[in-house]
């Protein structure tokens, strides 16, 4: 091809990869228009690749080819895990990015240490810092949601003092190098350090701050991409990272103000950490249980329910069975929606991802403030392996860690029933006053089988 209509097609290439990259964020923003989103910046990629390997100065593909067999190699296994592994697969995903990133920084930087100038050291050591402790941090997070590692905090006396200690000796190597490029021997001590920094921060941070935690982790990732295109000097990278981790970042913040939590306290609140004079003090409290029959009943006698997904239901692959169960009330002519609270589940959108799976119709997710406005005039609140984002004690308990979180007011609801498999409590490890309320009936059981058995029930039952 004619190198200046090559030139030309490179441009145009990274130019509606950009547009393209731009509009997938708008349309991921509702479910409605999330799968043209999704499908819009996969062609934004596959755009944006195409037009990098057609670059003339690239003349040996063959370590691009035998990369990219081994990415697809261990990308294709990890794009089919189960929803519940959906939260762990994701921080790899994280994970991966920020090293695949970290590493072609540390390679610019061994390549061109005798001519760096200050500037393209700043922008390599930055960039390294970030991607090493994102990728660290995405592994421990991984590893708490696989629970590899312990889901609770660990957490020791001057932690942060020791953490942000680390920090600081990273970027006060990061300066030096900026002063003397060619000091080679602080380099690699300098990654060393960021990627224990990424140990240090994720460690401490507790299961209930898990969702954050790696939208932040994503935005991260994004923003050593970013950096990274401009080492490379690659314009549709620096567009596509900044979007990246600016609609990370936002996410994180809209997600902290939904547990009414700054970033300071959750990242270095070490939150979750199990209540146990908390759990002791409702030792000894009844609580009421019911049959799947006598659910059944309720249900199909109310003329508004709201259903509240959480964790469990994924745990349980639940999803399907709620969808049966939601089929069976609304041909009896219940009014049925579910109350979508933004941190159930232990990654953003857990929950509208496993119920849009179930093809339950998108109208029927309620955000969690329109769902409050109703629930006071709601007959019954069907809770499916939601524990923290149900608590009230985030309303009227000070000395909870969860006060002061904005939660959904199923208490509010006439009645109360809780599909659980025990009264362990639940992520954050503090226990739940809501099961022990008069109106509230505990439904112990695997919440696939104990929905299944209930619409069952229901399919026997007369309509009313």
């Amino acid at each position: 091809m004619n190198p200046a209509l090559l030139q030309q097609f490179i441009d145009s290439a990274y130019i509606v990869a950009t547009v393209f990259f731009i509009l997938s964020i708008k349309w991921l923003s509702s479910p409605t228009t999330a799968r043209r989103g999704v499908l819009v910046g996969e062609i934004a990629s596959a755009l944006a690749v195409i037009a990098t390997l057609s670059n003339p100065e690239l003349t040996q593909y063959k370590w691009i080819i035998i990369s990219l067999i081994i990415g697809a190699a261990v990308g294709i296994p990890l794009g089919m895990v189960q929803m519940t592994a959906v939260p762990q697969r994701t921080a790899l995903s994280h994970a991966f990015g920020a090293l695949s990133a970290a590493m072609i920084g540390i390679a610019e930087y061994y390549v061109g240490a005798g001519h760096l100038t200050r500037f393209g050291m700043g922008e390599i050591a930055l960039e390294v810092i970030i991607g090493s402790l994102t990728f660290t941090g995405s592994v421990i997070a991984a590893g708490k949601l696989q629970e590899i590692l312990p889901q609770r905090p660990i957490v020791y006396k001057g932690q942060n003092v020791v953490s942000l200690s680390v920090l600081a000796g990273a970027l006060l190597l990061a300066i030096a190098l900026v002063v003397n490029p060619s000091n080679t021997i602080l380099f690699p001590i300098m990654v060393v350090i960021a990627l224990l920094f990424g140990v240090l921060l994720v460690t401490p941070i507790g299961g209930a701050d898990m969702p954050t935690v790696i939208s932040l982790l994503n935005s991260y990732a994004g923003f050593s991409a970013a950096l990274l295109g401009f080492v490379l000097n690659s314009k549709v990278l620096v567009v596509a990272g900044a979007l990246d981790g600016s609609s990370g970042f936002i996410l994180s913040v809209i997600m902290c103000k939904a547990m009414n939590r700054s970033f300071t306290n959750v990242m270095f609140g070490a939150f979750g950490q199990v209540q146990a004079s908390a759990a002791t003090a409702e030792e000894g409290r009844t609580v009421r249980s019911a049959s799947a029959e006598e659910a059944a009943g309720i249900l199909g006698a109310a003329s508004k329910v709201a259903i509240v997904p959480g964790y469990g239901m994924a745990v349980a692959q639940a999803q399907h069975k709620v969808r049966e169960l939601y089929d069976a009330l609304t041909k009896r002519g219940v009014d049925v929606r579910f109350g979508i609270h933004p941190v159930a589940g232990r990654m953003p959108g857990h929950m509208n991802v496993l119920l849009a799976e179930a093809d339950i119709p998108y109208d029927r997710l309620i955000e969690m403030e329109d769902m409050n406005s109703d629930l006071p005039q709601t007959d019954v609140a069907l809770i499916i392996g939601a524990n923290d984002v149900t608590n009230p004690a985030a309303r009227t308990d000070t000395s909870s860690p969860i006060y002061g979180m904005p939660i959904l007011d199923v208490d509010k609801a006439r009645t109360v029933m809780v599909i659980k498999r025990s009264m362990n409590p639940g992520f954050a490890g503090i226990d739940n006053p809501l099961y022990y309320f008069d109106k509230t009936l505990m439904l112990f059981g695997d919440a696939k089988g104990f929905v299944g058995d209930i619409v069952r029930e229901l399919g026997g039952t007369n309509s009313h």
